[in-house]
């Protein structure tokens, strides 16, 4: 047994027995002699668990440059670099990496969602599209096809995938779900039986009552039954609010720093390409703008990016869950913002193909504008604004995986939105002439006008194209994939007004009567 393996041996059974120290020596000992993927994602998994932020996320790019094949090992660390948010090493060891099509189903499937999550949606097809050829009549796998296609706009075929996934597995909650929101429900064409007796059939977990009660509640309302949409999306709150540890104090703790902080700082990093930032509460419109941008053919749509937050992390060695911390925000003042700078523009740089302008459309990215500000000189940061009601009633029918925590109690969001908005108008103060606010509702009413508006702003030519959403070929890999895949419209009526009255909690606490 050769020295290198003996190590790792050794350094494996110190993980199995949790004694960390121990496993950083030997699989550091397995470095002095050769540079092994193993020992490097081993290593950069123990220093996540010391908050060694930094020294992590370099472990797991050191074993990326050494092109793993192993199918563990490649698993291990596409999930390692997304957990960096490093798409761009996710995507050069992809391109690089042929051999990947030739793994299992389960591998197959890993690649695919990494390709998704960055914006890839026809190659992460092909990746499922072997996996299913591997594995046919596996559930997940036509699931994950279907969701796919939904941000291709190929909605046709998912709802095929759908159909035979739930032949496969009839009560698959997430499917259920999925196939609510493909279309508009009929009374002739509608799910609503069968969710009701797959909900009354048998005890749920949280998780999968809070989709078949989403599913529920978008098909009621479909077919125009109020009350009985609403007493659905209440329980769905209900269910999906009991597995989380939301704390408004906490948000507000948070929000109080964030506007305490410095924001002076300075910075140099610059490129060829500028960044625009749209920004807002989700279901606001960040979306649709970021669609009617894109029909600008020099303006590449990157969707909803977490680079910056990543950025973050690494300048103050810390991994923080969601979008900041109190930690990030209190070591900010110490982060050289030049380097956070060209660490963004070096992570988003492989995308462009000639652009002049990339979009990152990431909503909660309000959190973190004091940060965009002071690292991106030429920034420009867009954000949509609607009406409250509208905006909260959109969010408290979506159900978000792991993000807005605060949007499944009445309360907690209104109270939320009062935060968001009081940090917006900050921001403005701080950064007078930095940020355009864009009224959804004008958006939507005099669309020429205002994108011309935008387009002046972020320094682009208008176009007739940046009229209609359906000019830009990217995907769309957000809630609102169904939506904007037809022309800009304008409602008459509110979509809360019939909800009215099952909207008092949120009206109160929105200050609206």
């Amino acid at each position: 047994m050769n020295a290198p393996t003996e190590l790792l041996r050794q350094a494996e059974k110190a993980v199995a027995m949790a004694n960390w120290p121990e496993a950083r020596r030997r699989f550091l000992q397995v470095l002095e002699v050769v540079e092994h993927p193993d020992a490097l994602l081993h290593l950069s998994y123990i220093e996540s668990n010391a908050d060694n932020y930094s020294l992590a996320r370099a472990y797991a790019l050191r074993a990326c440059a050494q092109r793993p094949r192993a199918p563990a090992t490649v698993v291990r660390l596409l999930n390692r670099l997304r957990n960096f948010n490093e798409m761009g090493a996710i995507n050069w060891f992809i391109e690089q990496s042929p051999f990947l099509l030739d793994l299992d189903a389960q591998g197959l499937q890993v690649v695919s969602a990494q390709l998704s999550y960055m914006g890839e949606q026809q190659k992460a097809v092909q990746y499922l599209d072997r996996a299913i050829a591997r594995r046919p009549g596996v559930p997940q796998l036509l699931l994950a096809r279907a969701q796919v296609k939904v941000f291709l706009g190929l909605f046709d075929e998912a709802e095929q995938d759908l159909a035979e996934c739930l032949k496969l597995s009839p009560g698959m909650p997430n499917a259920w779900w999925t196939l609510a929101g493909l279309r508009k429900q009929t009374l002739s064409s509608n799910h609503v039986d069968q969710l009701r007796n797959l909900i009354a059939s048998r005890a749920h977990p949280a998780k999968d009552k809070t989709y078949l009660y989403y599913a529920l509640h978008k098909e009621l309302d479909d077919l125009g039954d109020i009350p009985a949409a609403a007493q659905a999306l209440d329980a769905a709150c209900k269910a999906q609010r009991s597995e989380l540890k939301y704390s408004d104090a906490q948000t507000r703790a948070l929000f109080r720093q964030l506007k305490a902080m410095p924001t002076g700082a300075k910075s140099s990093a610059r490129a060829g390409f500028t960044p625009v930032f749209v920004v807002g509460m989700y279901r606001s419109g960040t979306t649709l703008l970021e669609q009617l941008i894109g029909g600008n053919p020099n303006i590449l749509n990157a969707g909803e990016l977490q680079d910056m937050t990543g950025c973050m992390r690494n300048a103050v060695d810390h991994y923080c869950h969601g979008v900041t911390d109190e930690m990030v925000i209190a070591r900010a003042k110490g982060v050289d913002f030049t380097q956070v700078g060209m660490q963004y523009l070096h992570g988003v740089s492989w995308r462009l193909n000639g652009h002049t302008h990339i979009t990152d459309k990431w909503p909660p990215n309000t959190m973190n504008v004091g940060f965009i500000c002071q690292a991106l000189p030429d920034v420009k940061v867009i954000h949509m604004t609607r009406d409250p009601v509208e905006t909260c009633f959109s969010i408290l029918r979506e159900m978000f995986s792991g993000a807005a925590q605060y949007s499944y109690d009445q309360t907690e969001l209104a109270s939320y939105y009062l935060q968001y908005q009081d940090l917006m108008r900050h921001w403005h103060e701080r950064f007078p002439g930095r940020i355009l606010d864009v009224d959804y509702a004008r958006l939507t009413t005099d669309t020429e006008q205002v994108m011309r508006e935008v387009s002046e702003f972020c320094g682009f030519s208008f176009l007739p194209t940046m009229l209609d959403p359906r000019s830009a070929s990217r995907s769309v890999a957000t809630a609102s994939a169904v939506q904007v895949r037809g022309p800009v419209v304008s409602r008459a009526k509110a979509k809360w007004e019939p909800y009215r009255e099952y909207l008092q909690p949120l009206i109160t606490g929105l200050g609206l009567q």
